[in-house]
Parts: C-alpha cells; structure tokens; sequence
C-alpha cells in the first residue's frame, strides 16, 4: 500500500475507441485510448486504468494490439481488464505491457482463476472488479454484477470482497453502476462498506463529477486511490488540479 493517494484516469474503450457513458449505456466517443493514455500520464496520472468493456459481452478476448499501443506511450502502471478469462489471457495482457490486470465477471464465474492468477503472477498483479448496485436483499445492501452489469448474481458485494481479498487478489475495484458516469459522486456507503471490510487497496469508481467528490471518497470512503474519467476526458479539471486541491485539503498526493 503506498504512503500516498493515487488519481488513475480510467480508458473505457469499445472497438478500440475510448468511449464514456452513464449507467455502463449511452456511450459517447472521446477520443483514441494511445493517445490520452499518454497524455494522462504525462499530466501526472499514477496509474491508468483501460477496460475494454464490451469484450465480456461479445464473448471475446480484450484487444491486445491496443492495449500494446497504449502501454508503450505511457510512463507509468497500467491496468486492463475486460474479456479476461484465463491464465493464459492475464500472461497474454502483461506480456503486452500491462502491469495489472482486473478480472471481474471471470472471478465470479470461476473463483478459482484469482488463486491461480496470484500464485502466478503475485497479488500485485491481480486486480479484482466489482460492479455494484444497490440491493435490499441483500446483507450489506449492494449485489455483485456481471457481464457489463447485465446480470445480477445474488452475491453481497462486502463478502465477495472479503472472499476475494483471501484467494489473493491485490487491489478491488469497486464500481457503482447507480453512481457511474451521472457525475454526482461515488456512492460512499458501498465504497465504505468494501473499504471497511478488507485490508488491501481499494479504488473508489463511478460518479466522480468533481474534486470534492474524489475528497469525499477518501475521506469518508476510505478509499486508497480513485478512478476519474469525466471529470478528465471532458476538461473539467486536469490531473495536477486534482493533486492540488487534495493536497492543500491535507491528503498525501504523488507531486
């Protein structure tokens, strides 16, 4: 765990294009993954996050040609996640240049894979997705979601938290599909709830609308690190904006 709060730009990327929209639908073009990959990076950004976040869905592999395009422009870790469903894919992703790969729908279908994966590779490799929405039913009040939040599989989020944290997985990933992309902030209770229940980092995403937001998700969330793509691709703050204003408000940022 670093000493300091990581801000990690997130590339949602279909058919090779980095795309964003609201509630995981309603996905606008923005821009080539390579390009603001790199630009992200040379702004300050401490890791970047690419998921090809259709590959589930259409049943195929992530695109490894662009994950390669994208790693060789940045300076700095990258993460991919999207389609993996084997060892053999997370080996193909790192031989391509990522750091870490985030396994989501994979994980939950075949638990097993996140042991496997970690023995491998090392816990610092595997990061472990979950898409959320709020649920009564369940005991913490968010179920795990799967297939690009298609699905609901009847699984608490804060024990699959704790489940996944003890096959090794290094890092969670917690998204709110109710939060994402309306740019009204993280949902806090659910960040809190995983945060709380687990020792290892855990990244707040979905519904950052500004830099109190990502305040908040520290704060109150007790996140180790937040995933911004709004607030980014549309201009509304840059990356060095974000670290000012954390670090002024007392937070430890990488400068």
């Amino acid at each position: 765990m670093t000493d300091y709060r990581r801000i990690i730009p997130c590339l949602d990327v279909k058919d090779g294009r980095l795309v964003k929209g609201v509630h995981f639908v309603d996905l606008k073009d923005v821009g080539d993954p390579a390009e603001i990959g790199a630009k992200y990076a040379s702004e300050g950004a401490d890791e970047i996050v690419f998921l090809d976040i259709t590959a589930t869905i259409e049943k195929r592999k992530t695109m490894v040609e662009v994950v390669r395009r994208t790693a060789k422009g940045i300076t700095v870790p990258l993460a991919v996640g999207g389609g993996i469903r084997s060892v053999r894919d997370i080996e193909d992703l790192l031989d391509a240049g990522a750091e870490k790969v985030s396994i989501n729908t994979a994980a939950v279908r075949n638990p097993n894979l996140i042991k496997e994966a970690s023995q491998k590779f090392g816990s610092k490799s595997i990061v472990v997705a979950i898409d959320t929405r709020r649920s009564d039913s369940m005991p913490s009040g968010f179920e795990v979601m799967v297939s690009g939040g298609r699905e609901g599989t009847g699984i608490d989020a804060v024990e699959w938290a704790k489940k996944v944290e003890g096959l090794g997985a290094g890092e969670i990933l917690p998204t709110s599909m109710d939060a994402d992309g309306t740019q009204n902030g993280y949902d806090i209770p659910m960040t809190r709830a995983i945060a709380s229940a687990v020792s290892i980092p855990v990244i707040a995403s979905g519904g950052a609308g500004n830099l109190d937001h990502l305040y908040e998700a520290i704060t109150e969330g007790k996140a180790d690190a937040v995933l911004v793509a709004s607030v980014f691709h549309f201009g509304k703050h840059t990356i060095a904006e974000a670290k000012d204003f954390l670090s002024k408000k007392g937070i430890p940022v990488r400068i």
